[in-house]
């Protein structure tokens, strides 16, 4: 069967679509339409989904901001380019990758955008912009600690005042602008990132004492090798949050921030609708990883598990995604590159350890064999089929969940004989090669994963507003 033909191969630059690309910072799946929390209002980003194809099986390449946005914008998985955590700065070990920006730059498309896109964003200017706008996004009371706990709270300001009210501002402007050639227009919004500062009407849509909290298990570690439960345990956050009756807080401000940034993105397709623009931009949507509140007794991202791997990825592109289409295939973000290239009608670029989406964008039913795959730390993978997730840690120690039985993870079955062929099959997609630890910005390879890195925030006193 042959793959279908993107409305958009056309060889005059001209004719090229525009592409929008929003990045969402820590957003997990606690959106309307893939139905991850029961009280979480995203009007806007439920529209989008209604206008083209919401992938509900879509996992980062890496549960940290780095190391998934390196994936994202290189095509290249932590295993092949060794950035697997934060502090790695991709050029260091990639000086001469091509960026999915660059590339679109290459083929004749104006660049430009504003927010968090990269992750160390200023390695990137000019190399992948034509026009970047950084703007100071982490908007918060000037009294306030940034020491890495968590900490939120309602805000006395406009959306304006904010850092992603800004961003959204900027990118649309630029949608109101004339241009001469297609356009690239990246957008990063920032929140629900900590710290969980908002303006106070978001804060107001969820009264603590109403929110519905996580389902956790108590006794859903006891299963867990020892390399899994060290992650998991971090530096004690879910001791301490329900230490100082925090949780419920807690969730309210990530719910509060998810819904100021799905504002944010109902401003900018608000933009894209009244401009000329509206009936040749393809769209894409996509979260960075996933976050914990309190599953597996963990918070933040940087385990292996669904809560972290799982992200929105959302695209529409005229004349090819029908509105309202569900995937459920297992997806990367290091597939955007690639399938990008290809709705956009560009030269494939070889090389990439992605795979262009188009065959599912055209028909969300279509075959599709690959697991998507995470690495969190060297050596450290999880596989995520329709089914199964299979995660083996570097010391050869295994988890294994059945999705159609138990969606929360709770049981490990790695241990149990029956499934012995179900994790070979597996296994057979993790990494042949694992590339060594790409330097930090010092030039040391020896980088720890973040809950050795910051065991010293451990009991740290939790108070949110």
């Amino acid at each position: 069967m042959s793959l279908p033909v993107s409305a958009f191969a056309a060889k005059d630059t001209k004719n090229k679509p525009n592409v929008l690309f929003i990045a969402v910072d820590d957003l997990n799946d606690w959106i309307g339409c893939l139905g991850g929390h029961p009280d979480v209002q995203t009007p806007n980003i439920d529209r989008m989904a209604q206008k083209g194809l919401l992938f509900t099986n879509a996992h980062c390449c890496a549960p940290a901001c780095n190391p998934s946005r390196t994936g994202i914008f290189t095509g290249l998985l932590p295993s092949t380019t060794g950035v697997y955590l934060n502090p790695q700065p991709f050029r260091k070990a990639l000086p001469d990758a091509v960026t999915l920006t660059e590339y679109f730059m290459k083929y004749g498309y104006y660049v430009m955008g504003c927010g968090k896109l990269y992750h160390h964003h200023k390695q990137e200017v000019p190399r992948s912009w034509h026009d970047y706008r950084w703007i100071p996004l982490n908007t918060k009371p000037k009294s306030r600690p940034n020491d890495w706990r968590l900490d939120g709270g309602p805000m006395d300001i406009s959306d304006d005042e904010m850092g992603d009210g800004k961003v959204a501002n900027w990118a649309a402007e630029q949608l109101s602008k004339k241009y001469d050639k297609p356009f690239f227009l990246g957008v990063g919004i920032f929140r629900p990132h900590l710290d969980w500062f908002a303006p106070r009407k978001y804060f107001e849509i969820y009264p603590p004492e109403k929110i519905t909290l996580p389902v956790v298990n108590e006794n859903d570690l006891d299963d867990i090798p020892p390399i899994g439960k060290e992650i998991a345990e971090c530096i004690d956050d879910h001791s301490t949050v329900k230490k100082y009756k925090q949780w419920r807080k807690a969730v309210a401000a990530y719910l509060a921030c998810v819904s100021f940034a799905d504002a944010m993105i109902g401003r900018v397709l608000d933009a894209l609708q009244k401009s000329p623009y509206a009936d040749n931009t393809v769209i894409v949507l996509w979260g960075d990883h996933g976050w914990h509140l309190g599953e597996k007794l963990h918070w933040r991202k940087f385990t292996l598990w669904e809560e972290a791997t799982r992200c929105p990825f959302i695209m529409v592109a005229p004349g090819i995604t029908k509105p309202g289409s569900i995937c459920e295939r297992p997806v990367s973000l290091v597939d955007i590159y690639p399938t990008l290239v290809d709705i956009c009608g560009l030269t494939p670029k070889d090389g990439l350890d992605g795979k262009s989406l188009l065959s599912l964008l055209a028909n969300p039913k279509a075959s599709w064999d690959r697991p998507a795959l995470t690495t969190y730390g060297r050596n450290n993978h999880s596989l995520r089929s329709e089914r199964w997730r299979y995660i083996r840690y570097a010391d050869g120690t295994e988890e294994l969940y059945d999705h159609e039985n138990d969606k929360l993870e709770w049981y490990n079955l790695a241990d149990k004989p029956q499934y012995a062929e179900i994790k070979k099959q597996m296994a057979c997609w993790l990494p042949e090669v694992n590339a060594p630890n790409a330097p930090d910005a010092k030039g040391n390879t020896d980088v720890k994963l973040w809950h050795i890195r910051y065991k010293h925030l451990r009991h740290r006193k939790i108070q949110l507003q």
